[in-house]
């Protein structure tokens, strides 16, 4: 089943880049139009990051915001069949900034959000980094389609980490040289671990993993940005936040990723992935005092 399955997807990756559009723009209509999928949560989202903001305001980024998610899914199906060369035509990336630390012998850790389009991100470091590239991910529910994602993902070299066996897995790898990049906008799991900081205002918990890890490990921190140019094509930043976290007050990683996110965020508000719900946890005071942080 795996192979038919992942026939016809490969077979619908061939088709030309405007008709994969032409499809998302039709689905797009479907899904925010129709259906309304996750209205609700993507207007209060912004209610919350941008109250300035007019509802039309608002509306206008929501509706660009559904068009660019769901071009990233649509356009996730060309990545099966697209060439290294056709990639980097696509996707900018100022790679030299990691490359040139490859003979310092540091390994580098990557902070990014739920910028779009995050799949190739994934595809275009793997093939032009020095270092062998690694990613968190959590498996999908449906086997068949996990491993088409699965497949898709590695096919240029990445190495891929379950979320539910990470500390195993990674353990094995980390031995070596490596770029690994993190979520640093996923929400935590337990919120007796998380950072409570407030974003856009509104406090917010934080995962405490990525900065433990950089820590840790003593890797230079980089922080990710990812945007499109136009249809089809993207840019992305590396941005160096410090090569000595071993020396930062604890939280200071976290914080200054939650100001890069912002920032980015404030440029291209519809470049962000405002179904994910960031604040549907109610922070309490005197429960989480301990995991506040200032800032």
């Amino acid at each position: 089943m795996y192979r038919i399955v992942y026939c016809f997807f490969y077979l619908l990756s061939l088709m030309p880049w405007f008709i994969i559009h032409l499809i998302s723009t039709c689905i797009y209509w479907v899904v925010y139009h129709c259906f309304g999928y996750r209205k609700e949560v993507v207007m209060g989202n912004l209610l919350i990051a941008f109250p300035e903001k007019t509802e039309k305001e608002r509306v206008s980024i929501a509706k660009e915001s559904y068009k660019q998610m769901i071009d990233t899914f649509l356009e996730t199906i060309k990545l099966l069949s697209i060439s290294k060369t056709a990639l980097n035509k696509r996707f900018q990336c100022n790679y030299e900034v990691i490359n040139t630390l490859y003979d310092s012998g540091r390994n580098v850790q990557l902070h990014g959000g739920h910028f779009f389009n995050w799949e190739f991100v994934n595809l275009a470091y793997s093939c032009n980094l020095r270092y062998p590239f690694m990613g968190m991910y959590l498996p999908l529910s449906n086997k068949i389609v996990d491993k088409i994602m699965y497949d898709m993902r590695a096919r240029f070299g990445s190495i891929l980490i379950s979320a539910f066996n990470f500390n195993r897995t990674f353990l094995k790898h980390s031995k070596g040289r490596y770029v690994l990049t993190l979520g640093g906008d996923q929400n935590a799991s337990n919120m007796h671990h998380a950072y409570w900081i407030p974003f856009f205002g509104k406090m917010a918990p934080f995962v405490t993993g990525p900065e433990r890890l950089a820590t840790a490990k003593d890797t230079v921190v980089f922080f990710v940005n990812c945007y499109r140019v136009k249809r089809g094509y993207y840019k992305s930043e590396l941005v160096e936040y410090t090569s000595e976290p071993t020396k930062l007050p604890p939280g200071a990683i976290t914080i200054a990723f939650r100001d890069f996110l912002e920032k980015q965020i404030r440029l291209r508000p519809s470049n962000y992935l405002w179904t994910h719900r960031r604040w549907k946890h109610e922070y309490k005071p005197e429960e989480y005092k301990n995991m506040t942080l200032e800032g």
